[in-house]
């Protein structure tokens, strides 16, 4: 048995959409008590920190509503049923960016909220980033803004909120630590 594992008795499906599905599991906390647990499944996720040949970031500028505002963020996007990381993070990065890359290398994957979801996202950095003449088109209902910002500028972006999601801090400070030779 795991450390501290909650036994789920039951599961019932409260919400089933789109992108996410919401359950609710009655559970038996490891004293031996009764709890209920909201849980997001979430299919997972890709990030593409894409760098270009002078050392600029590629970022994506686009309103989040779960926010009620526009955030400045590295491309990213979730995965299609079987499609592998690797296949979603360069399709993502075409879509956003209208860049593909020559070189995909997978940095880290993480857990972006374990306390209520089970998302975890990919982080891939994209180097040798050429245009492509009719890159693939993005969702129908994003709307993106892009910008290609000195390493800098992003650091100054991430302190002063312009930059405010978690995946877009993680780039820049892997980023950062690249440039350093970390």
């Amino acid at each position: 048995m795991e450390k501290f594992e909650e036994k789920t008795v039951s599961t019932e499906t409260i919400y089933k959409g789109k992108i996410i599905t919401v359950e609710l599991d009655d559970v038996i906390l490891p004293d031996g008590k009764p709890a209920k647990r909201e849980l997001v499944r979430h299919p997972g996720a890709v990030a593409v920190i894409p760098i270009t040949e002078d050392g600029k970031l590629v970022l994506v500028e686009q309103y989040r509503k779960a926010l009620g505002r526009a955030m400045v963020e590295v491309p990213a996007g979730k995965l299609e049923p079987g499609e592998a990381p690797e296949i979603t993070a360069r399709r993502e990065l075409e879509e956003e960016t209208g860049y593909a890359c020559g070189e995909l290398v997978h940095v880290t994957t993480f857990a972006t909220s374990p306390g209520f979801a089970d998302e975890t996202i990919h982080v891939f950095a994209a180097r040798e980033l050429r245009k492509v003449d009719n890159p693939a088109a993005g969702d129908e209902d994003e709307f993106v803004e892009i910008h290609e910002v000195p390493l800098g500028e992003a650091e100054e972006m991430l302190r002063d909120g312009r930059i405010f999601d978690a995946k877009t801090a993680f780039s820049i400070l892997w980023a950062k630590g690249e440039s350093a030779g970390c």
